[in-house]
């Protein structure tokens, strides 16, 4: 975690450097005081305009992120968001889609910083899906591990639904909604989850 905070420091301030901070050397990276402080979050509140949505006031909506090992007292719940990744590219070729593991904050050379640890799903294919208009992604893995790195919540544009995508055989009767991100190998990206899903997850 302390290489990822690291990492993540360097891009932020270094957000014009031509060197993405996973390939510099860990020391060129800025160091983090043994007295940081590191506050940890359950949730996070998305606000994004959506005018094709009527519900709402003049198009603005809000939502909960969650993150967090017990949900209501009850299972995990650890959301999946859009990133805006590229905003020169149109639809879900300039999205990046993140399942959030730990919201937090911190404070680096007294500016705060609001952050998250995500795992990253890669998009499969370069089109949607031609049966479903859905683009369909899977989790992002390097060795078999899976790819996580900090990011800024300033990237983030709101929730994302995915649903696994099946396959031929049957669903476990006892697969719960709480394992389901766990449960398959690939996902579609719902676009039809609402309005606003549907005018940028194309």
């Amino acid at each position: 975690m302390r290489e990822l905070l690291r990492r993540f420091l360097y891009d932020q301030l270094h957000p014009d450097s031509t060197h993405s901070s996973s390939n510099i050397p860990l020391s060129d990276c800025p160091k983090l005081s043994s007295d940081t402080k590191i506050h940890i979050h359950s949730s996070a509140t998305a606000y994004f305009y959506a005018p094709s949505d009527l519900s709402g006031i003049g198009g603005m909506r809000r939502e909960l992120i969650r993150a967090t090992p017990s949900w209501r007292r009850g299972p995990p719940r650890y959301d999946c968001v859009f990133l805006n990744s590229d905003p020169d590219l149109e639809g879900m070729r300039g999205l990046d889609i993140v399942r959030i593991q730990v919201l937090f904050s911190f404070e680096f050379r007294g500016k705060r910083y609001l952050c998250a640890l995500v795992h990253w799903f890669s998009r499969i294919g370069d089109a949607p899906d031609e049966d479903t208009g859905m683009w369909i992604v899977q989790p992002e893995l390097d060795d078999d591990q899976s790819v996580v790195s900090v990011i800024h919540l300033d990237c983030v544009v709101r929730a994302a639904h995915l649903i696994g995508v099946y396959g031929s055989k049957s669903i476990p009767r006892d697969l719960t909604f709480h394992d389901s991100l766990d449960a398959f190998i690939s996902f579609y990206v719902n676009k039809f989850i609402d309005h606003h899903a549907f005018s940028i997850a194309f």
